[in-house]
């Protein structure tokens, strides 16, 4: 006789003690806090599932907007299977921000991690992080973009847009630009079939951030494993290589070098593992949020003519006290000040990075609540930049509320594209030049329309669902010379 219980027996019975035990845990375990207000909702589950729906929508906010309104803006909720506090306020997301590594940590999906690698800048915690932080903002400050990375940057973006013609899938182009930058300011490789071959397997890999770290259910994640391991073994012959080329004295300025030339953890230099994950995790940030950013900057453009048209006038004016084929310089640079605006006003609304989460290392108060050790936190930079009460219109493109209120203090610290705080992004400026030479070089050598109609998605990342196929024609510079 079998005397194993039916599958529908043992879920009789468990479920209702499962969420019994749940219920004891949830009331008794944090007794006596005062905890943001908000809904844990069903166990395990949570919220996650209304979660996921909302930003699969067109228009995520409602998610966060509603429970502001219902219980302000430091919430409770329970997604991706933990008790977590949400803030749409700016006051408490800098605290979080500020505090890294004193009352909270970072934490990421075990999906993330796993394919990043164990010693890439965002797994690194304490003294290292300081310094490897440092490290890399020194390869992408105003004083390397202005003397070293202006001129690769606008030889790359020239060559890739050669080769425009009729329809141009935008965001696919925009990587191909962003991941060859990258490669050349960290290796100093130039584009080639070995960077292409590289960036496909990037594209894999990156599909695998957001799914089941498991390559038993998930195809994807699978898939992912498989390309990291053809990255790094690409990347660790680029190491070996370099190594050899230091041996003989040969030196290179870029990070690479650096890294070569570092003590590393205990004094006896960085080992090749930790230089390729380090590189694999810098190649993810510097290719996919900035590829995406220029994306949605030519989206809001082309649904804003004026925007256009003014923008189109500065830079024509830069370009046409140059030769059509003569590199911008550090000046032309430092004159676009509408562009900036651009810039500003895409990195608000797009706000590729929707927030950052962070685990609480010990009990946390804030804003009269505690937030308990071991809880997550989610400090939403999304919504901060999208409150009415903090922008005017917040949810239009609108690049002139960064000319009327130039140099606003409270304007700047409610503006967060780059996170903040021990933590922020390292090549921000960076990103700042690479936007600000792919829209020259784009609107005075193209004028351009949608080729089909596309939207906006932010499930598992915010982008354009179709990429955002354009058709463009190449104007005639002589009118502008």
């Amino acid at each position: 006789m079998d005397h194993s219980i039916p599958l529908s027996l043992y879920l009789l019975f468990s479920l209702p003690l499962s969420l019994l035990l749940f219920l004891l845990v949830r009331s008794s375990r944090h007794r006596g806090l005062r905890l943001p207000p908000g809904s844990l909702s069903f166990p395990l589950v949570g919220e996650t599932l209304q979660l996921i729906s909302a930003y699969k929508s067109q228009n995520p906010e409602p998610f966060i907007d509603n429970r502001v309104a219902r219980f302000g803006q430091v919430f409770t909720t329970h997604v991706f299977g933990e008790p977590t506090v949400f803030s749409a306020d700016a006051d408490t997301n800098r605290f979080i921000l500020q505090n890294e590594g004193k009352l909270f940590e970072s934490s990421y999906p075990s999906s993330i991690s796993n394919l990043v690698g164990r010693h890439s800048l965002l797994l690194m915690k304490g003294s290292l992080h300081r310094r490897m932080h440092s490290l890399t903002t020194s390869f992408a400050n105003f004083a390397i973009i202005k003397d070293h990375l202006l001129g690769d940057l606008d030889r790359l973006v020239r060559l890739n847009l050669d080769g425009w013609t009729g329809r141009v899938l935008l965001m696919d182009e925009a990587k191909k630009i962003t991941f060859e930058f990258t490669v050349k300011q960290l290796m100093s490789l130039d584009p080639c079939e070995w960077t292409e071959n590289l960036r496909k397997e990037y594209i894999l890999l990156i599909e695998g951030f957001f799914t089941i770290p498991s390559p038993l259910f998930s195809n994807t994640y699978r898939r992912a494993i498989h390309a990291r391991r053809k990255v790094a073994e690409a990347l660790k012959l680029v190491v070996r290589d370099r190594r050899r080329e230091s041996e003989r004295g040969e030196r290179k300025k870029d990070m690479l070098e650096a890294l070569l030339e570092d003590e590393g953890r205990g004094g006896d230099g960085f080992s090749d593992e930790e230089i390729v994950d380090f590189l694999l995790a810098l190649l993810v940030a510097g290719y996919e949020t900035t590829s995406t950013t220029m994306t949605l900057a030519v989206k809001f453009l082309t649904e804003t003519p004026l925007a256009l048209a003014q923008l189109k006038e500065e830079h024509d004016a830069i370009r046409a006290k140059k030769g059509e084929s003569e590199t911008l310089q550090w000046n032309d640079y430092k004159s676009m000040p509408f562009t900036q605006s651009v810039v500003n006003e895409t990195l608000r609304l797009g706000s590729i990075i929707s927030g950052v989460f962070r685990r609480a290392i010990m009990d946390v108060d804030v804003k009269g609540y505690t937030i308990p050790k071991g809880w997550k936190v989610f400090a939403s930079l999304r919504a901060v930049h999208l409150d009415h009460d903090n922008f005017k219109d917040a949810r239009s493109f609108d690049p002139w509320r960064w000319q009327n209120n130039s140099g606003s203090t409270d304007l700047l610290n409610l503006f967060t594209p780059f996170g903040g705080g021990p933590r922020r992004c390292p090549g921000a400026e960076l990103a700042r030049a690479e936007l600000s030479v792919f829209l020259h070089h784009l609107v005075t050598r193209f004028s351009w329309v949608p080729a089909e109609e596309d939207k906006l998605v932010f499930f598992p990342t915010t982008r354009t669902q179709k990429g955002y196929p354009i058709i463009v024609q190449r104007r005639d510079m002589s009118r502008t010379l």
